[in-house]
């Protein structure tokens, strides 16, 4: 049954993404649709960026619309409601900066600079898309007709949290903050030894953008995670912009190594924590395997199931308490989560998902050419 639901959803998709590539001009469909296994397809960025593909920018209204149709048809509805709350903090950006940043363009926050780009035929059994943007980057890949992967999962907001009218603020990623939060405050003293590996926090997720992930990676500089290499005084800019950010939270070498990326999980496991802690850490991966479609969520959510939770571990850098720059991580079952709310006074936070063994559909795309060559061998 969940085999056939991520079928029909993989259909719908399939029938939207075809629609929005039939309304395309000449330029818009070669912006918009690239081969299937061209690079660019394993080729990301959550920085005000160019992202690759077409951009909500250059569309009619109806072609916005028809974005807008297939990101709500691969994302859940809680997922596109955060996904449009990040795109409408452009603006309030772009008034905190004092309306005054151009990163080379004509304006950087910019809640039109989404772009979407399509990789293969929808018509087709295996094809991909991708849509991103400043804070937002999420790719799905579809094999033999099912949605078989959902990683790359970005998602990020500045700022975190913003004044309403009213004495509720505006966050959009907070609940997975004060949930992870709740659950370090749960623990014990020896448990905590386990869990906080260093007092200050990265001031970016340590994984980055990068595309395969490699024993002993660690956090990038802000001018790396930007395609292309970025104009003098812009790099300067952000190089000085990283300096001063590590200081703030107080962040040396020794920290970076520390936090650095390892197939083994570091910090806490679950096997370590009691019930009602693993139930806290359990709903806490809900909420990001929860970002996209129920039908693609659920099996994602079969990988840390029951016993299976295990294995997960919880790590957690910096301060403690709400407000302080601080960074968590969540990594086991080939799951890697990280959320990073560190600069800007702890008020910009990013966040991401990912499966180390499965992004872009890999492990089922490398089975699914093997089955192929195999039957290939057979017939001839």
């Amino acid at each position: 049954m969940a085999d056939m639901a991520r079928r029909e959803l993989a259909a719908r998709m399939a029938e939207v993404a075809a629609e929005l590539s039939d309304t395309c001009s000449p330029a818009q469909h070669e912006a918009l649709r690239w081969q299937f296994d061209h690079e660019e397809r394993e080729t990301w960025f959550y920085t005000p960026t160019d992202h690759g593909g077409l951009s909500l920018l250059e569309m009619s209204p109806t072609q916005h619309r028809l974005t807008h149709k297939l990101l709500a048809t691969g994302l859940s509805h809680a997922g596109y409601v955060t996904a449009n709350a990040i795109m409408t903090l452009e603006n309030l950006l772009d008034q905190i900066e004092g309306w005054s940043q151009s990163f080379g363009r004509e304006r950087a926050r910019d809640p039109l600079l989404y772009w979407i780009a399509i990789f293969g035929d929808p018509a087709d059994d295996s094809w991909a898309w991708r849509f991103g943007g400043h804070h937002i980057s999420l790719h799905f890949t579809i094999v033999d007709g099912d949605v078989v992967g959902t990683t790359p999962c970005f998602f990020g907001a500045d700022p975190a949290s913003s004044p309403l009218l009213g004495p509720h603020p505006f966050r959009p990623l907070g609940g997975i903050e004060d949930l992870a939060r709740d659950l370090v405050h749960s623990l014990s003293d020896d448990q905590r030894r386990l869990t906080v590996l260093s007092p200050a926090p990265p001031i970016d997720i340590v994984t980055a953008n990068r595309t395969t992930l490699t024993e002993g990676d660690a956090m990038l500089s802000i001018p790396v995670v930007w395609r292309g290499r970025l104009e003098e005084s812009l790099h300067n800019f952000m190089a000085n912009a990283d300096a001063h950010f590590r200081g703030v939270v107080g962040l040396t070498d020794a920290h970076v190594q520390d936090l650095a990326f390892s197939r083994r999980p570091k910090g806490i496991p679950a096997s370590a924590l009691d019930d009602p802690q693993r139930e806290m850490l359990r709903s806490l991966l809900d909420l990001y395997v929860g970002r996209v479609a129920d039908e693609a969520a659920d099996a994602q959510a079969a990988k840390y199931a029951g016993d299976r939770l295990h294995d997960v571990h919880f790590l957690w850098a910096g301060g403690t308490e709400t407000g302080d720059p601080m960074y968590y991580r969540l990594q086991g079952a080939s799951l890697m989560v990280e959320y990073e709310n560190a600069v800007r006074n702890a008020n910009h936070v990013h966040t991401v998902w990912r499966d180390l063994d499965n992004d872009w559909g890999r492990d089922v795309l490398a089975e699914h050419h093997a089955t192929h060559q195999h039957r290939d061998r057979h017939d001839h």
